[in-house]
């Protein structure tokens, strides 16, 4: 059985994040925030938080599961761990 980690004492930098990828995915495809608002039905504002990837602390899995549907991808498109430092080198 793998060795687990608690997560209680640690910080960000020691177990990592997750970053939103929506501004690559859209920016790729061409699509602007506005028009996936139309496509999705969900506020720009909402939109526009995930694009920045600013201030997004839990992820709306019906806004998650939208986005998904409309660009015809997968949640590993928008949503990416990354270890932290330390484990990366």
């Amino acid at each position: 059985m793998e060795k687990l980690r608690g997560i209680i004492r640690y910080q960000t930098k020691e177990y990592g994040r997750v970053q939103v990828k929506l501004a690559q995915m859209l920016d790729s495809r061409g699509i602007t925030r506005n028009r996936l608002r139309t496509l999705t039905g969900v506020k720009y504002d909402v939109i526009d938080r995930y694009y920045k990837g600013s201030r997004v602390e839990m992820a709306d899995l019906d806004f998650l599961a939208k986005v998904c549907y409309v660009l015809d991808c997968q949640i590993s498109d928008l949503l990416e761990y990354q270890r932290p430092e330390e484990e990366r080198s």
